[in-house]
């Protein structure tokens, strides 16, 4: 399959082209003739799967193709919705790219930075504006934008959304939103009975799309877990890196934790950066930029990075804490192994945390590898059922070949909007075109 039988405009297909995608993903070729269509639409799919260029492609399309108005109004009409400031930067950068050729209208309002630029850019007129949340609501307050245009309403990592507590504020946006002549496409990696209602609440017949089961992973994850006492993590994890200078993505459970665990590589002569919640929002882009261009080696994040992140190619994740709930594994893992490279996920497990590990090894479905690190064996084994196949780690752990950190493109047939252009980085950065937006 390619694209152009998937029916979208030339522009569309000539900055595919230019970028070396051809392929659709399973989610691009199953949510976008509906979309184009113009039905609702209720789709699961998994970060890394070009979720992205499925709502952004025919969203272009329409606005600017099929639906060439001589005078463009100022009022935005199409409105996408994301968790995060990241991803709505991702996304903001993800259409300006798919339409370069159409003079795309766009702009981004997050929080974390000023308003004014925000409202000045909405007084020139955009018509696709992407925003969280709350600060949508700050700028429906100040009346500084006008949603009464919106004909498109995208909903990205809703289930995300509501993890995060935004259900009242997306429900008090709905309530400016025309209810009548209104498409709304809504993306979630789990349709949960709260989605489930919220679609009921203001979808119309939405056409169901499901392209992988429910909390799964990429096949081409390798999972491994590393017992070690708690008070021997740091000096595990540094053990690791220094023996592995593939880019890594750190999570820890707190915003303190992660500050911690960056200085501590950074003094042990690893580049670090920290990511988290209480950063500003121009110390996260600068964290991010750095990391993407093999500036930093290591990003330190807690679980505002679990999702959303388009990190091109990333060789391997490490949950320096296991997430709470089992379904951030997935969330967190899904940075790795994506556009069908390989992927390590590596979890450093106290005995304290096997109980949360037998949740996370019950939501895959499958074994996860116990294996121990000679010289940092725990005190006190991990309690789980695979702990029989545990076999002692020489010097540093068994990985998959390295070839995927900076693996070369197999060929343009194959190529899609998952990934994103860029030029190989230094660390385990990725190609060019095996990279992949969120």
């Amino acid at each position: 399959m390619s694209f152009e039988s998937l029916g979208l405009a030339p522009a569309l297909l000539r900055a595919l082209a230019e970028q070396g995608y051809s392929a659709p993903t399973p989610i691009q070729a199953a949510a976008i003739p509906p979309a184009l269509e113009g039905h609702d639409l209720l789709a699961g799919a998994q970060t890394g799967t070009g979720k992205t260029a499925a709502f952004s492609l025919p969203l272009l399309d329409r606005l600017y193709v099929a639906d060439r108005r001589a005078a463009r109004p100022k009022a935005p009409r199409a409105l996408v919705l994301t968790p995060t400031r990241e991803l709505a930067a991702q996304v903001h950068d993800s259409l300006r790219a798919y339409g370069k050729h159409l003079g795309v209208r766009a702009t981004t309002i997050f929080g974390g930075v000023g308003m004014q630029p925000q409202v000045e850019a909405l007084r020139r007129g955009v018509e696709i504006l992407v925003a969280t949340p709350g600060r949508l609501l700050d700028h429906i307050q100040q009346r500084s934008v006008d949603l009464s245009q919106v004909e498109v309403l995208i909903l990205d990592e809703a289930d995300r959304m509501l993890d995060m507590g935004f259900l009242p504020s997306i429900k008090r946006i709905l309530g400016q939103l025309p209810k009548e002549h209104r498409i709304t496409w809504l993306f979630s990696a789990t349709f949960a009975p709260e989605i489930k209602a919220l679609a009921a609440d203001f979808m119309r017949t939405p056409v169901e799309i499901q392209v992988a089961k429910p909390n799964s992973v990429a096949a081409t994850v390798t999972h491994r877990v590393h017992p070690v006492d708690a008070a021997r993590k740091r000096d595990l994890l540094l053990h690791l890196l220094r023996n592995d200078a593939r880019q890594t993505l750190v999570f820890a459970r707190t915003k303190h934790g992660a500050d911690k665990l960056a200085v501590m590589l950074d003094k042990a002569g690893l580049s670090s950066a920290a990511i988290h919640g209480n950063k500003s929002q121009n110390q996260r882009t600068r964290a991010l930029k750095d990391f993407k261009g093999g500036k930093v080696g290591v990003l330190v994040a807690t679980d505002i990075a679990a999702r959303g992140l388009d990190i091109d190619q990333l060789p391997m994740v490490v949950n320096f804490d296991l997430p709470m709930v089992a379904e951030d594994y997935v969330h967190r893992i899904g940075r790795t192994g994506r556009a069908g490279s390989e992927g390590l996920a590596v979890s450093l497990v106290s005995h304290e945390e096997d109980g949360l590990l037998r949740d996370i090894r019950r939501l895959l479905k499958q074994d996860i590898a116990v294996e121990p690190v000679t010289g940092f064996e725990p005190s006190t084994p991990l309690r789980v059922d695979d702990r029989a196949n545990s076999r002692p780690t020489q010097g540093k752990p068994q990985r998959p070949p390295q070839r995927h950190a900076r693996r070369p493109h197999a060929g343009s047939g194959n190529a899609n909007p998952a990934s994103r252009s860029r030029k190989p980085q230094r660390g385990g950065g990725g190609s060019r075109r095996d990279s992949r937006p969120a």
